[in-house]
């Protein structure tokens, strides 16, 4: 199946390449949220974050640190989002993991609107106890694979 993303790290597709090493290249965005808007995005095919390997994260994270203190100087922002949207239900339409970098300005009428909840009576630590044993969970493996 053809990946926009791949045929642009390929070169089949031009792009407006702003950064690149090893693990990631970074673009400017067609569509956008503002001007200097980039993605960084893994050489490796990976649907979402999850399928990044722990070996990959850390040559795109330099690639995030990177352009982002680029758009910064270039623009000389007072601050900036990054993101990535993983699955269809958090509004992923590439499927290709890659993560936004995007300038952001005072009084953009850009606004992340929240709804924001409350913790009842024990739902806080109940929550955070599921959480803690799917992340037990999770580490058995590598724990096992070690010894």
């Amino acid at each position: 199946m053809s990946c926009i993303f791949c045929d642009i790290i390929t070169r089949k597709i031009p792009a407006e390449i702003l950064y690149e090493n090893e693990c990631a290249l970074s673009i400017l965005d067609i569509n956008p949220i503002h001007y200097g808007h980039a993605l960084i995005i893994p050489k490796r095919h990976h649907r979402d974050f999850l399928e990044v390997g722990t070996d990959e994260l850390s040559g795109i994270m330099q690639a995030v640190h990177t352009v982002s203190h680029a758009l910064v100087k270039a623009f000389k922002l007072e601050g900036f989002n990054f993101f990535a949207n993983n699955g269809a239900v958090a509004g992923q339409s590439v499927f290709h993991f890659h993560i936004h970098v995007t300038p952001r300005y005072h009084n953009d009428n850009i606004r992340f609107v929240l709804h924001l909840k409350r913790y009842e009576m024990k739902a806080m630590e109940e929550t955070a106890a599921i959480i803690r044993s799917a992340i037990t969970d999770l580490s058995m493996p590598l724990m096992r694979s070690h010894t």
